[in-house]
């Protein structure tokens, strides 16, 4: 069982991890990679989430770490649903966010 504490130091790692991949990414990939495959095994081990801002920093396919217009492109679409569109280009495959409007904004307009 993790407690709390454990839970917050995890979470202060992971940040750190993916500050120091940022970092270094344009001076030495393979460490960054390394950074963000240690920063996601801290977060399985004490079983929590990878924060969205971080989660979207990985690949879903190749679990390579990217940042927009170095190693992949970011795209927004408007078909159907409007939706980012980010292409790895390590694996070259697409990551589909949806871009969702507030509800309580909407519901306020109508009154």
């Amino acid at each position: 069982m993790v407690d709390a504490t454990t839970k917050r130091i995890a979470l202060q790692r992971v940040r750190t991890l993916f500050r120091f991949a940022k970092e270094i990414f344009n001076k030495d990939p393979y460490l960054a990679q390394r950074y963000v495959d240690i920063a996601r095994k801290v977060a399985m081990a004490a079983r929590i989430r990878l924060p969205r801002e971080y989660r979207r920093m990985v690949c879903r396919h190749c679990k390579s770490f990217i940042l927009p217009g170095v190693n992949c492109l970011v795209r927004i679409k408007q078909r159907r649903e409007p939706h980012i569109v980010i292409t790895c280009l390590n694996c070259g495959k697409h990551m589909r966010i949806p871009i969702k409007k507030r509800r309580k904004k909407m519901i306020n307009e109508r009154n």
